[in-house]
């Protein structure tokens, strides 16, 4: 061995053994295998054998190709026993309509009989077999059955008597005979538990659809009139309330509150019908009674919520229908006893003492539903008493066709102007006055007080501006009403209260007072001038600019105009008097910090501004006098370091002014026009450009070598005499050249354009002549000589590229 093997390379070294020695290893080892394989499939074969022994028999997936059946059985088997049943019940009213006659009577009872007893009889031991859906088909076809029975008896025993009456009877007593054959074969009157034997489901529920028809055919066959029919749908409504309130068993409870519902609703708008149709007292008594049954009957069932059968909110609705019942009941009796005037007022009295009446002692949905029906009750009566609101504040409107037409004779001729006033009108502010003091009074929630006190000022400010007018007051003292609550709701905007509502209702109110105003002149001027100093003043408060200072110039406006005219100014002088609107706005907005106060103020002097300019349209002279001054309002306003935008505005105004005034004196030439404005703006692009060296010559002097180039080009075009071409080429000489000396692009291109363009009008003349001395193909020659040289131009221009590129390529 090598004398580099070491120790621990000794130690991991493997002998290879001989082939005896690896023959018994390879033995040994297969012996081994054979023996974990036998002990393996015995453990297989036991576990496959407890497997089947203990798995569910399974159903054989189908083969391929096989069909799938369509139906499962449980359906098969109910659709033949659905046809069954059906079969028999027809093959019983055939015999009883049809074969009754080939039968004696003996034959006939006996034959009925045996059939009916043989049918309710059968489900009892199907029952006990466990074959419940064979016994409800058996057992409804034996309901059938006692129907064709009393058919039977009716038919050959009792042929003379009432049909209706009998029915009634005949109804009455099946209801019971199902009832009690329901519960004989264990019909359970609790929920079934699990392990509860099989009983049938059809009786009871068949029960108490015969139970609705006996009192409502009583009521009928007695010839009781419609307030009996009534009170049997109501009563009958109430057994099927109580019902679906106490028994369990959710088929009757279903169709116990069909019932409740279907009949209970007929009932009740029959009974509205008869209250709103009655003549009496005695006919509305009549019909509260049954209102009050049925609102009773709603507020008993919302009373059991949350019982089986009704949700929370189910019951909400039910005590809201039980609530409005309960008004229309009550009111119905004041309806009969008061004047039509206050018949809304009287259901709305009903729906407060309502409200009043839903104490903290009943469940939360029968309060909610309460709340609700007298909420739905305040919200119908502001309805009717809409027209009255929309009328008193649109109806001033009308009067700026007649402005100052004279005195109306009381607040409610100013205020119609020949609209149609609602009749019955008279209680309108007490209906609105009563639904304003139920919002701050009734409703509390955190969430909702915000929304309740807006709504009751907006009808508390309704109320009293509906007020003269449905009182008929003199025209003056509208006046003075619509003033004070337009101050009022000012002061009241400064609280924390509903600023936004308040801040609404004031200008809205103002500007119907201002409308009704114009009847008087007397009136007109007193009411401008006070609204707006009431308006100036109230824009000195926090909060209330953005607001009352446009209004306040807006009503100066409207006063400077009213003045004019009262002093028989015309129109074109009282825009003198409108500017200072905007001189008082400009002044008022360079002092204010608020900004949504200052840009208020601003678009209100701009405005007023335009009122002036439209008024003095008419007149050419004054109206470059007023552009003139609206310019140096603008002026003034861009000296403000926020404002220099509307330095442009301001020459603009300049520009017009000048240009209004030109054509006032007839001038007709467009230098005169446009030398005003290119001057300044030449000074300007100079100043510019000395002050920022970026600025280009376009941007500086271009806009103002346009202005009066460009229009004298045209005037030069068509002007036949020589002094305007003359002086505009030496002009565009002149601007080409200094373009030329200063390397500017902008005087060059455009005095060089105007140039050219010039000297072809001097030179059109004689370019006509030599063009009439051409033949007719000369044009289309030398067009197709110009496009040869640039062709060829252009191809020369390829060559040499190509041969630069040959020689790069060359080159290494």
């Amino acid at each position: 061995m090598s004398a580099g093997v070491t120790r621990t390379t000794l130690r991991t070294m493997t002998q290879i053994p001989s082939p005896a020695d690896e023959l018994r290893l390879l033995d040994t080892e297969l012996r081994q295998l054979d023996a974990r394989r036998a002990v393996l499939l015995t453990r297989r074969a036991w576990l496959v054998h407890a497997l089947q022994a203990a798995a569910p028999v399974r159903t054989a997936s189908p083969a391929p190709g096989s069909r799938r059946p369509e139906t499962t059985a449980p359906g098969v088997q109910n659709a033949l026993l659905l046809l069954g049943g059906i079969l028999l019940a027809v093959a019983a009213i055939a015999f009883t309509l049809v074969g009754w006659g080939h039968l004696g009577i003996t034959g006939r009872s006996l034959v009925l009989g045996a059939v009916t007893l043989a049918a309710l009889g059968a489900p009892v031991p199907l029952l006990r077999r466990g074959l419940r859906s064979t016994a409800e088909t058996l057992a409804g076809t034996g309901l059938v059955l006692t129907v064709l029975d009393a058919y039977a008896l009716y038919a050959v025993a009792l042929p003379g008597t009432d049909g209706v009456g009998y029915a009634a009877l005949a109804s009455a007593v099946l209801a019971a005979v199902w009832a009690a054959y329901g519960l004989a074969l264990g019909a359970p009157l609790r929920a079934a538990g699990p392990g509860a034997r099989p009983s049938l489901r059809l009786p009871l529920p068949a029960a108490v659809v015969a139970a609705q028809l006996p009192l409502l055919l009583w009521a009928v066959a007695a010839s009781a009139g419609a307030y009996a029919v009534t009170a049997a749908l109501l009563v009958t409504a109430a057994l099927d309330t109580a019902l679906a309130l106490r028994v369990p068993v959710r088929s009757v409870r279903a169709v116990a509150a069909v019932g409740a519902y279907g009949l209970g609703g007929w009932g009740t708008f029959a009974a509205g019908w008869l209250s709103w149709t009655a003549a009496g007292p005695s006919a509305a008594a009549r019909a509260a009674a049954l209102l009050l049954l049925a609102a009773s009957v709603a507020l008993t069932a919302a009373w059991g919520a949350p019982k089986p059968g009704l949700g929370t909110n189910t019951a909400t609705g039910i005590a809201t229908a039980g609530g409005l019942t309960g008004v229309v009941a009550f009111g119905g009796l004041l309806r009969t006893s008061l004047p039509d005037a206050w018949t809304v007022p009287g259901h709305l009295a009903c729906a407060i003492a309502l409200l009043a009446v839903a104490g903290a002692g009943l469940p939360a949905p029968v309060r909610r539903g309460i709340a609700l029906a007298s909420g739905c009750v305040g919200a119908l009566a502001v309805a009717w008493a809409l027209p009255v609101v929309v009328i008193t504040l649109l109806g001033p409107v009308g009067r700026a066709g007649s402005v100052w037409s004279g005195a109306p004779s009381d607040a409610r001729d100013a205020v119609t102007n020949n609209l149609p006033w609602p009749a019955d009108a008279v209680t309108a502010p007490l209906v609105l006055a009563l639904v304003a003091a139920v919002l701050v009074v009734a409703v509390r929630a955190a969430a909702w007080r915000p929304y309740a006190v807006a709504g009751a000022l907006t009808l508390a400010w309704a109320t009293v501006f509906v007020l003269p007018a449905t009182l008929e007051l003199p025209y003056a003292a509208a006046l003075s009403v619509h003033g004070l609550t337009t101050a009022a709701l000012l002061g009241y905007a400064r609280r924390t209260g509903p600023r936004l509502t308040a801040l609404v209702l004031a200008p809205l109110t103002s500007l119907s007072l201002a409308f009704l105003a114009l009847a008087s002149e007397s009136a007109t001027l007193t009411v401008l001038a006070a609204l707006t100093a009431l308006f100036a003043a109230a824009s000195l408060r926090p909060g209330l600019g953005p607001v009352a200072a446009p209004a306040a110039l807006g009503y100066a406006s409207a006063l400077a105009c009213a003045a004019g005219a009262s002093l028989g100014l015309q129109p074109q002088h009282t825009a003198l008097l409108v500017l200072v609107v905007p001189v008082v706005a400009a002044l008022l907005a360079a002092r204010t910090e608020d900004v949504p106060t200052t840009v208020s103020i601003e678009i209100t002097g701009a405005l007023a501004g335009l009122l002036a300019v439209a008024l003095a349209v008419a007149e050419p002279a004054l109206l470059a006098t007023v552009l003139a001054l609206c310019g140096l309002i603008a002026a003034g306003t861009a000296v403000r370091e926020d404002r220099r935008a509307v330095g442009h505005a301001a020459a603009a105004l300049f520009v017009l002014a000048s240009w209004v005034r030109l054509a006032s004196w007839g001038v007709g030439s467009p230098e005169a026009y446009t030398l005003p404005v290119t001057v300044p703006a030449l000074l300007l692009g100079a100043f510019r450009r000395r002050s920022d060296s970026s600025v280009s010559s376009w941007t500086a002097y271009a806009p103002g070598l346009t202005v009066t180039l460009v229009p004298s080009m045209f005037a030069a075009w068509g002007d036949g005499h020589w002094p305007r071409p003359l002086l505009l080429g030496a002009a565009a000489l002149a601007v080409t050249l200094l373009g030329a000396r200063h390397r500017l692009q902008a005087p060059l291109v455009v005095g060089g354009t105007v140039l050219v363009l010039d000297a072809l009008h001097e030179l059109a003349p004689y370019i006509v002549q030599v063009v009439d001395a051409l033949p007719r193909w000369t044009p289309p020659a030398l067009a197709g000589l110009l496009l040869l040289a640039l062709g060829a131009t252009y191809e020369q221009r390829i060559r040499d590229a190509r041969r630069v590129r040959e020689v790069l390529g060359r080159m290494d």
